[in-house]
């Protein structure tokens, strides 16, 4: 595709409002309502959410994970801490994470401030897991540059010879919460005039504006 023809792309948005009498004051709550009507649209993905770090140097790097859980507590997910989001989150526990629902025509923007979860937490969820997963997780030295995917499998091959049954959570494994500092809710519209809510915690309450598309 040349670029006059990405520049023809164009989608004319439903004319679906959001306003500030429609949404929750509570942005977990309007969450989790978003949320519900996500995992009834037959997403491939539905928990997919892209996930923002920042080098000591200042540099952004973006990727997807998975949303494996969601409180008033904050949101979480899984990975392993010696990989590149892993270290960056060591250095700066500033993140932002990105749920676009295109089906729906909604994005949310969370911005906030990551927490490990225990020791404890991350053996409930680690157990949950298939088991291949569970050997995946101690096979991959991940963000690491290997010679070949061979490495890999031979990796996983040996995981699976030492941890027949029931392999324990990795020491270097485990799940992070980014407990919320603003969301956006966004609702695609005509014309380019979407509808933006933004939430900002201001100490134990949450302000909510509406933010020009």
């Amino acid at each position: 595709m040349i670029n006059s023809d990405i520049r023809k792309l164009r989608r004319q948005y439903s004319d679906k409002p959001l306003s500030l009498s429609m949404v929750s004051e509570n942005p977990f709550r309007q969450f989790s309502k978003w949320f519900d009507e996500v995992l009834k649209s037959d997403f491939l993905e539905p928990n997919a959410m892209s996930l923002s770090t920042v080098s000591l140097d200042g540099k952004p790097s973006s990727r997807m994970v998975l949303l494996k859980e969601f409180d008033e507590r904050g949101f979480v997910f899984f990975t392993s801490y010696k990989s590149r989001k892993g270290t960056e989150l060591n250095h700066n526990p500033s993140a932002a994470l990105l749920f676009w629902w295109d089906k729906l025509e909604r994005q949310v923007r969370i911005e906030g401030i990551v927490e490990k979860l225990t020791h404890e937490e991350n053996q409930d969820y680690f157990k949950t897991r298939p088991y291949k997963s569970r050997i995946g997780a101690w096979a991959s030295p991940q963000s690491s540059v290997i010679a070949s995917r061979e490495v890999i499998v031979k990796e996983f091959l040996k995981y699976m010879i030492k941890y027949k049954t029931n392999p324990p959570v990795p020491d270097f494994w485990g799940g992070y919460r980014l407990i919320p500092e603003v969301f956006e809710f966004w609702q695609g519209r005509p014309n380019r005039l979407h509808d933006r809510i933004r939430y900002r915690r201001l100490k134990n309450k949450w302000k909510i504006e509406r933010l020009a598309p």
